[in-house]
């Protein structure tokens, strides 16, 4: 099997594409690759069903969040190869076709699989949007967890009419309370198209007086402030799938997802690699000859001394067992903290500083000679 491709390569994006971008480049392929223009090519089928594939992971907001953390190993991926092999996507042009209702404003094309009886799978108040929001954590924060107020705007059911957006609501005699209607008419492809019902907007009911708060939307965008707790040991990419939390769905549809994704703000003395955590301390220069301890502090705000053995070398690594960062809801695991020995060298030296350094200096003299002409040596001979 051929290895899958990109899905941002497939529809010719930016990673950092706009949800309205990846709309127009699938509808742009959708219409290009479709088998009512290439009837009986192969290759364009294929070609039709990968961008179709695409789309369906890459304009979920919560897919995406997984694709970009996990790419096509992201749960729910299926092990085969090819166009098929997202679980969760398209099993055949029948769920492909389905799509086309959103892309091309409410059209859709057929290529044959559907039956003029097939009952819509839309019924009733469709669900709300879901909502997508980015949460910076340090450090800390994340070895202890915390909880984060944050401020969001999103629609919430009308006080008003309790969400029902009036008084006097029938069932469509339209739609029949499917909130879609479907057209067929037959060509060299059965096409089928189905288009938000004209008289009930797509939720399956009318309204005989709407409510004058919401305009018989039921529900109405209000700012509001939620607490979102994070879990100890989240990392950078990682998500939180708060399920209700987001937009509610007009007249009194279920509510959308929250997806929380998570970022890492930058720390300036530690970096992170994993649960383990690197940092650079500098030590005097006469510690690190003669030994001695160096007191550094600890990411939950105490401090910590490390031993230094005479004639330590600067570059030297220290591991502090159990004083980085724990694994996502793990109890009382922690990775390591890695110290750096930098050497400190004075620039105020004082006169009498200055005099013992070179005191020093004059009685080393001979040994660092001698350390010099013995370096030499070993790159003549190289050379020899």
């Amino acid at each position: 099997m051929a290895e899958k491709r990109d899905y941002y390569e497939v529809l010719g994006v930016a990673k950092d594409a706009s949800a309205e971008d990846i709309k127009h480049a699938y509808k742009k392929l959708a219409i290009k690759y479709h088998p009512d223009k290439n009837p009986g090519n192969k290759e364009a089928e294929e070609k039709f069903k990968e961008a179709a594939e695409a789309y369906e992971v890459l304009s979920d907001p919560k897919k995406r969040a997984q694709y970009d953390q996990f790419g096509h190993e992201m749960p729910g991926m299926g092990g085969a190869g090819g166009a098929g092999g997202f679980s969760g996507g398209f099993s055949n042009f029948e769920d492909i076709f389905s799509q086309f209702g959103d892309i091309f404003g409410g059209g859709g094309f057929s290529g044959g699989f559907h039956s003029s009886g097939r009952t819509s799978r839309r019924q009733g108040p469709p669900r709300g949007q879901d909502l997508q929001i980015k949460i910076a954590l340090s450090y800390k924060e994340i070895l202890t967890g915390v909880t984060k107020k944050v401020r969001i705007k999103r629609y919430a059911p009308c006080t008003e009419c309790a969400g029902k957006g009036g008084m006097g609501i029938k069932t469509c005699s339209t739609c029949h309370g499917s909130g879609r209607v479907r057209h067929v008419t037959q060509s060299f492809f059965q096409m089928v198209s189905e288009t938000v019902c004209p008289d009930c907007g797509g939720t399956g009911e009318t309204i005989a007086k709407p409510c004058t708060t919401c305009h018989g939307e039921g529900r109405n965008l209000e700012e509001e402030t939620i607490s979102i707790k994070i879990p100890v040991g989240i990392a950078e990419g990682q998500y939180l799938n708060l399920r209700g939390e987001g937009h509610s769905g007009p007249r009194g549809g279920a509510s959308g997802d929250l997806l929380v994704v998570i970022a890492e703000k930058k720390d300036d003395f530690y970096t992170r690699e994993g649960t383990d955590l690197h940092c650079t301390v500098e030590i005097p220069v006469y510690k690190l000859a003669l030994g001695g301890t160096q007191r550094l502090p600890t990411l939950d705000g105490g401090e910590i001394s490390i031993k230094i053995a005479a004639g330590t070398q600067p570059g030297s690594v220290f591991r502090l067992k159990e004083q980085g960062l724990p694994p996502l809801n793990a109890k009382g695991s922690r990775g390591n903290l890695f110290v750096e020995a930098k050497a400190s060298i004075p620039m105020d030296l004082s006169q009498r500083e200055k005099d013992l350094y070179k005191e020093l200096s004059d009685i080393r003299k001979d040994k660092d000679t001698a350390k010099d002409e013995s370096l030499l040596e070993k790159v003549k001979g190289f050379f020899s």
